[in-house]
């Protein structure tokens, strides 16, 4: 029984060491949080408008992952229209990441099932051949824009779960 016990716990361990593990990280000082793969050191801009960016991008084994989250400086109380803004938002940073295919938003999804929100999710792909998979989230206070891209494909259980680890401020 104490052999059995033995093998069972070293092939626990064996199979746990090489595994990757999340860790919930914050966005900055933002108030937001997300789990990820790989520390992820953030710098801090102002938009147009003087909406504070915090935006990083970490690599863990051939896999980037990014995290841009704006603290919008003048709330949007209808969510309609916040999610409207993300996806102004998502056009703009489709442009400035020169992505040359996009399979189209999919709308309708929901942090963390709390009705006071709304994402969506996309795939694309980039002039260098990389494959992006995005989510964004809003709760029209803050956008939470997620992303991973990679030459390889991309490991998608891996990937779902950083992108729908995003926690705005409260939740």
């Amino acid at each position: 029984m104490l052999r059995l016990f033995s093998l069972l716990a070293s092939l626990l361990i064996m199979l746990t060491t090489g595994a990757q593990s999340l860790k919930k990280y914050p966005v900055s000082n933002s108030g937001c949080t997300a789990y990820t793969y790989c520390e992820i050191k953030y710098e801090l801009s102002k938009s147009a408008d003087s909406s504070s960016i915090y935006s990083g991008e970490c690599t863990k084994e051939d896999v980037n992952y990014g995290i841009i989250c704006v603290k919008l400086l003048n709330p949007i109380t209808e969510l309609p229209l916040a999610e409207d803004m993300m996806i102004a938002y998502a056009d703009y940073l489709k442009t400035s990441f020169e992505i040359t295919k996009s399979m189209g938003y999919g709308r309708g999804h929901l942090l963390n099932n709390k009705d006071n929100t709304r994402g969506i999710i996309d795939y694309w792909e980039d002039g260098e051949k990389n494959k992006w998979k995005i989510k964004a989230w809003t709760d029209g206070k803050f956008i939470g824009f997620l992303y991973v891209y990679s030459k390889k494909e991309l490991p998608e259980p891996k990937v779902n779960a950083f992108l729908d680890s995003f926690r705005l401020p409260g939740q």
